[in-house]
């Protein structure tokens, strides 16, 4: 592919990223994609969240040219990805949940071969491998063979690769798979400072803390379907409302204490008696405040007080009846490869 600078094929005139309307893709029986819509906006993070088999990598793989849909339609900055696939390869870059790097090779060796083969000359190429490198705190290993690498320095190295031609969109289909915590929080620092930068983060997650972190807005994908979209706040908000913890000091107070937030809350309440803890929705924030001053009042006193808002596990169930980390289907990853192996 001829390399072509960012700055001449500019995605600077669309305020969307990514707009794809009914996506579909089939592999024999099976409906891997079901009419994905995604509305991705300009410099954000967008994140795509399901379980393994769920029609993520694919709906990735369509939006980069990687992979024809049967329907539907895709812009990349308004470029269609079927009529213009060559201008939207220049404005993407792309990560896959494995390494595509060589394992015989070193770490600046990859990204030279990875430069030159855009385009970039061969000072150019060695300039931009030191730069990559530096940046993803891989310099003092720049010269290890990979098969001496972590799997968190080979996910780098990956994720640095796929920025050699500084693209304004970038697609991470898992990128934190298999990292331990450290390592995933340096990814997720890497990832908010390219949006930082001026880049558009399309990623696929099964991991709801990663979401959580990361995504400005979020779609469930489940059985190739979009079932909910929106901010992490607003799908939470959608299955229920904040709760309130209350972990009361004395076991003899519980009883009390139950018909007092009851009273005030207006709500019904569960009790954790051996833990000494109610629970109640908070529906109204104001009304906390009068709580507090009538538990004191009654002399009862508090060992430990939380507000906690529901999890997206709690959203993912809600909507979908099972909980993301559920791997009972595989069978669209199953498929693709088998039609990879075809093609």
């Amino acid at each position: 592919m001829e390399y072509v600078n960012s700055r001449i094929i500019t995605p600077d005139n669309s305020e969307w990223a990514v707009e794809a309307r009914g996506l579909v893709k089939t592999f024999g029986d099976n409906r891997a994609v079901d009419g994905v819509d995604l509305n991705v906006k300009a410099g954000t993070i967008y994140g795509v969240l399901g379980p393994n088999g769920a029609g993520k990598t694919t709906t990735i793989r369509m939006l980069a040219t990687l992979l024809r849909a049967d329907a539907g339609s895709a812009k990349i900055f308004g470029y269609d990805v079927v009529k213009d696939p060559q201008i939207v390869r220049q404005l993407i870059g792309v990560t896959g949940q494995y390494a595509s790097v060589d394992e015989s090779l070193s770490a600046t060796e990859n990204l030279v071969i990875f430069s030159r083969l855009l385009g970039l000359s061969r000072a150019e190429a060695k300039y931009k491998a030191t730069e990559l490198l530096e940046e993803f705190g891989l310099t003092e290993a720049a010269k290890r063979p990979l098969k001496n690498f972590s799997g968190g320095m080979r996910r780098r190295l990956d994720l640095a690769a796929s920025l050699i031609s500084h693209p304004p969109l970038i697609f991470l289909d898992e990128p934190t798979t298999g990292l331990d915590p450290r390592t995933r929080n340096q990814m997720w620092d890497t990832i908010h400072r390219l949006v930082k930068l001026g880049s558009t983060v399309l990623l696929t997650t099964q991991y709801l803390q990663e979401a959580d972190e990361l995504a400005d807005r979020v779609a469930v994908i489940d059985r190739g379907q979009v079932v909910a979209e929106g901010t992490v706040d607003e799908l939470k908000a959608s299955v229920g409302t904040s709760s309130l913890h209350l972990r009361i000091e004395s076991p003899l107070d519980i009883a009390n204490a139950r018909q007092t937030i009851e009273q005030v809350l207006k709500v019904h309440t569960t009790v954790t008696p051996e833990a000494r803890k109610i629970t109640a929705p908070m529906a109204d924030a104001d009304l906390v405040t009068d709580l507090l001053i009538v538990l004191r009042e009654k002399g009862i006193h508090l060992a430990e007080l939380s507000v906690q808002k529901p999890t997206l596990d709690e959203v993912f169930l809600t909507i979908t009846g099972r909980s993301v980390e559920d791997d009972e289907s595989k069978v669209s990853d199953k498929s693709y490869k088998l039609e990879e192996a075809r093609q």
